[in-house]
């Protein structure tokens, strides 16, 4: 059911305002529908019957899975796992569900209609330290599933306005804080609207920091909605939203030569390099029930990711996820859609409508196992790999936002129950894959826009150096 703090609503106005709700309602309606062509594949492909199972389901304590995914690319992973036969390698029988949303994908694992599924970087963490807007369970991260694949897409006004792709303010903050600030200061307060997957999540987290690395003060100068990722780019074309932050395909659907309704104005690695995105989310309960099940799940979604990573593979894994069981981006013409190409292949367009083209061609546009050299600074460092210090630095978001009261007190803890990096070690072992040896990193000031660095040895210092913080984010939620 949704949520509406009152100060919002009675700052928009009424009609606009139930016009806007009674659209993106119906969108996430839509999306919820079991309508034909857009269900989870139900058969397992001939390549994966006739892998060899290396695990005996009947070792196993619950063979029988039901795994969710959500219909952005990275349900690369997932797909993989389930056609190319590594789930049932490892014993496994997997039910694929397709979520409608973010929340769908977390709340279904914590009320037990799935099994598995993706969440959100943040929901987990925020799970254990009972943040504001997040859903309160014993949830656990068994991996990573992939890093980057994600962008912040905004609206022709603010193209219009001047504002242009980050990599071509070169670094300068504090020119593209004069642009931001002059956009959102020039619209009246109902139309100051952002929208992100989740709340109390990684991309809230993202739209707050920018707009306060800018300058802007999130919580005085615009709202943020929560949408499910297929909504966003007609909840923008409505002018219901000046900007979004979405995994891909749903950025470069947005831009000129696709839906023409906006520009990429960063990808996530912009804003911080080497950030992790989806976590694989379990219920405590389950690892404690299900041990070796549990390793099964890891080791099939491990290696699915390893596959993923080979660029030799991504043009396959891009038609792959492109079937309406998945993304649903059907390509027009040629055999890789051009919506989910450049999430995949690394040939990213920010788009813009000046007939200019901004195509950066980096693999690094989506990692799901090897990591470039620059970020690879530690032996054994992979992408799935689960640093606890970056569950450390989502909690320093939920206290520079106000959805917890202070940082906790018992911070370690909170992060080695939510992010099971010691399990995580055990079961890549096992896999003759090597791991770093330490749970927590320095986030180098070069990975972050702003130049910050993050010792997570002393995240009070690092809150502390924030002159922009809130007492409580005022959001209303869709999910």
């Amino acid at each position: 059911m949704p949520l509406f703090s009152i100060p919002l609503i009675n700052m928009l106005n009424r009609r606009r305002f139930l016009e806007q709700m009674g659209v993106a309602t119906a969108g996430v309606a839509l999306s919820s529908c079991g309508i034909k062509g857009v269900n989870a594949p139900q058969e397992l492909s001939q390549e994966a019957l006739a892998v060899e199972q290396i695990v005996n389901p009947k070792t196993l304590e619950k063979p029988n899975l039901t795994v969710g995914y959500v219909p952005v690319n990275d349900c690369a992973p997932f797909a993989i796992a389930y056609q190319k036969g590594f789930f049932r390698k490892y014993g496994l029988n997997v039910t694929l569900s397709r979520e409608a949303s973010w929340a769908n994908s977390r709340d279904g694992i914590i009320f037990g209609r799935l099994d598995a599924s993706p969440v959100v970087s943040g929901a987990v963490t925020n799970a254990r330290i009972g943040a504001e807007g997040a859903r309160h369970a014993p949830l656990c991260a068994a991996m990573t599933i992939h890093r980057h694949g994600n962008a912040m897409t905004m609206n022709k006004a603010m193209w219009d306005y001047g504002l242009r792709p980050w990599h071509e303010y070169n670094g300068d903050l504090e020119r593209f804080g004069r642009d931001f600030r002059g956009y959102f200061d020039s619209l009246p307060a109902e139309a100051r609207i952002w929208a992100v997957v989740l709340s109390s999540a990684i991309y809230e987290y993202f739209v707050r920091y920018l707009s306060a690395a800018a300058g802007v003060n999130p919580t005085a100068k615009f709202r943020v909605i929560i949408i499910p990722p297929p909504q966003m780019v007609n909840t923008m074309r409505i002018g219901a939203i000046q900007g979004y932050m979405v995994a891909e395909p749903w950025n470069t659907r947005a831009i000129t030569g696709n839906e023409g309704v906006g520009f990429t104005f960063a990808q996530g690695r912009e804003i911080w390099e080497g950030h992790p995105d989806r976590l694989l989310g379990v219920m405590e309960s389950f690892i404690e029930e299900n041990p070796q099940t549990y390793r099964s799940l890891v080791k099939a979604m491990i290696e699915a990711c390893q596959y993923c990573s080979n660029p030799q593979n991504r043009s396959e894994i891009a038609q792959l996820i492109t079937s309406p069981s998945f993304t649903g981006a059907k390509p027009k013409k040629g055999p890789i859609d051009k919506f989910t190409k450049p999430g995949i292949l690394g040939e990213y367009n920010y788009g813009g409508f000046d007939k200019k083209k901004r195509i950066i061609n980096d693999i690094e546009t989506t990692m799901f196992f090897d990591l470039p050299s620059k970020l690879k600074q530690i032996p054994g460092d992979h992408s799935t790999f689960l640093w606890q210090s970056e569950s450390i630095w989502i909690m320093t978001q939920a206290t520079r936002w106000g959805q917890i009261k202070e940082f906790p007190k018992d911070a370690e803890k909170k992060a080695h129950q939510a992010w099971r990096t010691d399990l995580y070690r055990e079961i890549a072992a096992e896999m003759g894959i090597q791991c770093p040896k330490d749970d927590y990193k320095i986030e180098p000031a070069e990975a972050f826009i702003d130049k910050k660095a993050f010792d997570p040895s002393n995240p009070i210092g690092y809150l502390n150096s924030f002159e922009i913080r809130a007492n409580s984010p005022q959001t209303f939620y869709l999910s």
